[in-house]
């Protein structure tokens, strides 16, 4: 069993980062990710929005790689969700299905408004890696462990990425909103 931690600092708020997080797949950053399913949204007594959802990758594992092994070249993952206004928090618990008979990651993200500044956001970010009945588990497990090392750098490009984006989408529709006042509303008001 391999586990890898990372923590890192975003530039915006809380509620901004929450906000791209549910925007961050499919991005050109991490092209991996190909979907996104929402499987269960509740909101619970508390006011936390809970979700379950499926994720959709390719992993670039050569045809002829995945026939040999006897899996297909898209897999999936499971993850669970948090979102608690009141605490500013956003907690996402992951873990692969294809190949969980050998291959376990469990991944977990926190994002929480920062303690010192409310102006950012603090990512914790933990995976947890197990190979089991193969050969050389531990160089397996170190593999995936680094691989997600350089992923987690993918993924806060693709967040940046998504925090723009959205940013952009919200200054044209300022602008197109204002375009269509100066059109309702009288000249001489």
């Amino acid at each position: 069993m391999r586990i890898w931690n990372s923590e890192h600092t975003f530039n915006h708020s809380w509620e901004t980062v929450v906000t791209a997080a549910w925007r961050k797949y499919p991005n050109p950053h991490n092209p991996s990710v190909t979907g996104l399913d929402v499987v269960d949204r509740t909101v619970d007594s508390e006011g936390r929005l809970k979700s379950h959802r499926l994720m959709t990758t390719n992993w670039g594992i050569p045809g002829w790689v995945a026939k040999l092994i006897g899996i297909q070249e898209v897999c999936y993952a499971s993850e669970h969700s948090i979102v608690d206004p009141e605490s500013k928090s956003f907690s996402v618990k992951a873990r692969n299905v294809t190949l969980a008979n050998v291959l376990q990651v469990d991944e977990q993200l926190v994002y929480t408004q920062h303690p010192t500044d409310p102006e950012k956001t603090l990512l914790r970010q933990e995976a947890t890696v197990t190979v089991s009945g193969l050969p050389l588990c531990s160089k397996l497990e170190q593999m995936v462990t680094d691989s997600m090392k350089n992923n987690a750098g993918k993924g806060r490009q693709a967040m940046e990425w998504v925090i723009d984006t959205v940013k952009k989408e919200a200054k044209e529709l300022t602008a197109e909103a204002q375009k269509c006042m100066d059109n309702v509303l009288p000249k001489s008001l």
